[in-house]
């Protein structure tokens, strides 16, 4: 299954707004705050984050923390560092920074894809079996929203390619240990990700299936001219330029190679319709007939809207009856 998806935006304020017009409940962003030199006053910092959370995954829109300023909801996040270390997290800050600035400027909207992975370090040993190149793994810390408030839960991941990177942006593998994240009741009914969405060049499509298959350790299946993993709740879709739209009508890739599109599941899809017609959200039919929010409504990314089968349903309430926390409305 998919991790989480990472959308990269602007404005963290008018992301916030549209992906709540949406349906998706979104706490205020935290924004880490930290001194850039020894005894200078600590100050917003390096990327923003906030997340539209599931019982499996999440949505991740992220920006880049620029000019010291906050929007007035947002969670401040300190950061401690010692005077010894500063510099170097300064300039690791700034190279990540740095990135996802130049992943903006190409195009707003998603960048980030990671894979659940839950070995991490068996597919490691598998990636490295197979001479797939990537930067190793890495522990972090993040912060995430829980029934007592604010608190920070350790990640593992890997990311492919030189420096993190591959054409299309961000691809990697997440592993977590058990969450005690606040997870949240949206308002589209929306429980889980199904599924994303590659558009690549007619001509390198073959050679993205290639990596694909490597970074995931199974074969696609034709999908008419495009190319789909199956993995456990979730697809990766490979399309080439050439059919995007007549797979979703309309739509022209963000950048290529790029993710044009993801997929939400919700309980009952045409609630989902009726709620998204309520506040005013244009939709369009995928070739399949299911519907989505074209990418200029959701701030460079289309968004597919399915619905759930009995089995993610039913695991959701087992999630729910087992002390998972709802939060109900904003």
């Amino acid at each position: 299954m998919l991790h989480h998806i990472g959308h990269l935006v602007h404005d963290m304020s008018e992301a916030i707004e549209r992906y709540r017009r949406l349906g998706f409940t979104l706490p205020a962003p935290a924004y880490p705050v930290m001194p850039t030199s020894p005894g200078a006053a600590p100050e917003p910092f390096g990327v923003a984050n906030t997340h539209a959370y599931f019982p499996r995954d999440f949505i991740e829109l992220v920006t880049v923390a620029g000019d010291g300023r906050m929007p007035g909801d947002a969670r401040p996040i300190p950061l401690s560092v010692p005077d010894d270390r500063l510099p170097a997290i300064v300039e690791a800050v700034r190279a990540t920074a740095a990135t996802l600035t130049a992943s903006l400027r190409r195009f707003q909207g998603v960048h980030i894809l990671m894979i659940d992975a839950p070995d991490l370090d068996a597919a490691t040993a598998r990636l490295d079996a197979g001479g797939v190149r990537h930067g190793g793994v890495h522990a972090v810390r993040r912060p995430i929203e829980t029934a007592d408030g604010t608190r920070m839960e350790p990640v593992r991941f890997l990311e492919f390619g030189a420096e993190g990177r591959v054409p299309e942006g961000r691809v990697g593998l997440a592993e977590n240990p058990p969450s005690q994240a606040l997870r949240t009741d949206h308002p589209n009914g929306a429980i889980g990700l199904a599924g994303c969405l590659l558009c690549v060049a007619d001509a390198d499509l073959a050679e993205t299936e290639k990596r694909y298959a490597a970074y995931l350790g199974r074969t696609a299946r034709q999908d008419g001219p495009a190319r789909t993993f199956d993995l456990p709740g979730a697809v990766i879709t490979l399309v080439p330029a050439a059919a995007l739209t007549d797979r979703l009508p309309g739509e022209r890739p963000p950048g290529i190679p790029g993710f044009a599109a993801y997929t939400v599941t919700v309980r009952d899809l045409p609630a989902a319709e009726r709620s998204l017609a309520a506040n005013g959200v244009p939709l369009g039919r995928t070739s399949a007939g299911d519907p989505f929010v074209p990418s200029a409504e959701a701030l460079g990314v289309a968004i597919i809207f399915q619905q759930a089968n009995l089995v993610d349903q039913v695991g959701e309430r087992r999630r729910v009856g087992a002390g998972v926390v709802l939060n109900q409305g904003y």
